[in-house]
Order: C-alpha cells, then structure tokens, then sequence
C-alpha cells in the first residue's frame, strides 16, 4: 500500500528547528523574550495593540472568558459545529451554554438566526463566533448587533490566522473584543501546542497576561522591596515557553507561503472535484479564507469515509456538533435542536489540505474519493 496521506500535518524546516535550538541554548526556556517576539509577530501581522502568548488554544478561549468576567449566571452563546473548547470555556467559568445554528452555505454561526434569538430570549453576555474551516464569520453584522444588545464577542479564529475579513486581516478585532487562536500542529502556523489572544485593548491585554501567570501582580508598589509581588486574582499557570515561541516566531515568517499553498490546493481540489457527487465549500465575497481545511459533502458519508481509510487516504470529519456530546446533552440538548449543524455533520467530510501536499497526493486523494464515491452509491 502507499503510505497514509493525513487530513493535517505540520510543516518544519531547517530554519524553525535552528529557532528553537537557539532557544534550547539561551539563558531562557520558559518565559523569555522569544515569548514577547512570538506576540509581537501575531499582532503585528493582524493589527492588534496587543498579543498574549498562552499554552493552547482552549486555555485561551478561557483566559478571554475570564478576562471579559463570564462567571456563574451568565450565558456564552457559540456555534455548534466547531470543537468542543469552544462552549467547554464557560463552563469552566461556571457559566451557562447555548447555541445558535449554522448557516447552510459557509457552515459560520448564521447570523439572521442570532438575531431572532437575542429578540426573543435571554441575552448572553459573550457571543462566540468560530470562522470554521479558516472562513471569516460575519464579523461586521455581530459587532451591530452586540452594540445593539450589549453583548462581548470573542472571535475563535483557531483555523483562520491569515485570513481576510472586508479588507483587513482576522485578528485586528473590529468588531470584537478579543481573538483566539490556536497554533496546534495541524493549525495554519504551529508552536506545537500554542494559544495566542489579540486585543485592541489595554486593560483586558493586562488582566489576560496577569491571569496567564497565576494572577500575580509584580508592579511593586513604593516601599516594598524588588522581590515583592502580589496575587491580584485567581488565575492559572498558562504560559507558552520560549521554546515553543521560537518555533512559532519561525513559522510566522512563512505564513504567506503556507497560505498561498493551501489557496492552490482548495482551488485545485475545486476543478478536480467538479464533477463529483459531491458539495464542494461555498466560499463568501466578504473575506478570503486560510483554508484550515477542506471540507466537502458527501451521501453515504460512513461507506466513503471507511473506503478512504483504507485506501490510505486519512479522511476527517470536522466536527460532531457540540450539543450531541454527551456532557451536553446531560444539559438538556438533544438531537433535532440545531438542525443545520446536524444536517451538516450527517454529511462533512475533511479532505486532507496541508501545505507540503504534493499535486500527485492530491491526485490519488480525489482518485480515491472518485471510487468511493462509486461504492457507496
């Protein structure tokens, strides 16, 4: 057999790894200035004042949650077809979920829907858009309606770094409070494990560091000695090392190149796949996508996906909507509650998309999907 193509994968090179050895031979393994460079890089390249380094993804969805003061009493509102962390960071903060269904073309929280809903039922207090698949959620229509309804927004944009939203990058928070992102290995740039939060504002940069690093305040105030320091809040030990930073720094100075290949290979897998049974992503004029992944709609989504695996072709399936899980339903979700989002789920198959994805891995994955497509008819 040939060997697997997987659905992601990370792409290192000479360069990254001589980053991160530079690190593994400074003064600085942990918090160091590689971390303030990793931020900076981020920021810098989305238009945010301000970057916080944290150790994942999830961890940074909480830290925002925390930091915009979610707690108990409180309802976060986010879309049912992305990951889990995304409605796990209330909870974390002892607040209560919900969600608004999807729309059916850029499978993003549809925003007509939440409309009707802040109309008609109890307000959250956060509202999380998810830019599923690197395509950028409505952002201009949810900023009207949380000044309208006074509401916070934190964009998760954990597949969307590089990508563009009415002429400006994700990221530079126009219409939020706060962007997450994460720079796991099958992210668009990777630190390994990562977390990165932008913000235009000082104060919740400020609060979100200091939570980062267990809530310690180490302003030392007039008459106490240099060593002084104080714990403000309850926070967590959720720092990026420097390790991790270097690497992320490093793959910053490609994204353009990363993200011009996976632009290549979602308007390849378009023509080849033209043909097919199948629903191919609808793409919005409003932004231009990092392409995260590659998703495409298919019947008999079981017979395919188990045909694809064994053809050595590691299919995905992005994502099992959130309030189907088992946790959430003990909440009083149930099936039938959103039904897009599970229309969608009957049907979502993630065709692997990574940038050292050859012309002819391709080819053998849309060859492989052209067979399985006949078997399951």
């Amino acid at each position: 057999m040939s060997r697997p193509i997987p659905y992601g994968r990370q792409d290192v090179d000479a360069d990254d790894i001589a980053a991160v050895v530079a690190a593994l031979q400074s003064d600085w393994l942990t918090t160091g200035p590689a971390v303030a460079r990793f931020e900076s890089a981020v920021a810098s390249r989305c238009g945010a004042a301000h970057g916080v380094a944290v150790a994942n993804g999830t961890v940074a969805l909480h830290l925002a949650c925390r930091a915009l003061g979610l707690g108990p009493g409180d309802t976060l509102w986010t879309s049912p077809n992305t990951f889990v962390a995304s409605a796990n960071c209330a909870r974390y903060c002892g607040a209560d979920v919900d969600f608004v269904d999807i729309d059916p073309k850029t499978y993003n929280m549809d925003v007509g829907l939440l409309e009707k809903k802040l109309k008609r039922g109890k307000k959250p207090k956060i509202v999380i858009p998810v830019h599923f698949a690197g395509q950028p959620c409505d952002m201009q229509a949810i900023g009207a309606l949380a000044k309208k309804y006074r509401f916070a927004v934190i964009e998760d944009a954990s597949h969307a770094v590089g990508a563009d939203y009415r002429g400006g990058p994700v990221g530079d928070c126009r219409w939020s409070d706060i962007v997450s992102f994460s720079f796991h290995p099958v992210k668009i740039v990777t630190s390994a494990e990562g977390g990165m939060l932008l913000t235009q504002r000082k104060e919740l940069a400020r609060r979100m560091s200091r939570l980062r690093h267990h809530g310690l305040n180490r302003e030392t105030p007039k008459g106490k000695g240099g060593w002084y320091y104080e714990q403000d809040d309850l926070g967590y030990n959720y720092r990026l090392t420097d390790l991790q930073s270097a690497l992320g720094a490093s793959q910053m100075q490609r994204l353009d190149a990363f993200l011009a290949r996976r632009r290549e290979l979602a308007a390849r897998y378009d023509r080849l796949l033209a043909a097919l049974p199948l629903e191919r992503p609808w793409q919005s004029p409003d932004g231009v996508s990092a392409w995260h992944l590659y998703v495409v709609r298919v019947k008999n989504r079981r017979q395919v996906f188990d045909a694809m695996r064994a053809a050595g072709i590691e299919v995905a399936v992005h994502y099992i909507p959130v309030h189907l899980h088992p946790y959430y339903r003990r909440l009083g979700f149930k099936p039938g509650d959103f039904p897009a989002a599970e229309r969608y789920y009957a049907e979502a198959l993630s065709l692997p998309m990574f940038p050292r994805m050859t012309d002819a891995d391709q080819d053998r994955v849309v060859a492989e999907l052209t067979k399985a497509l006949g078997r399951g008819r």
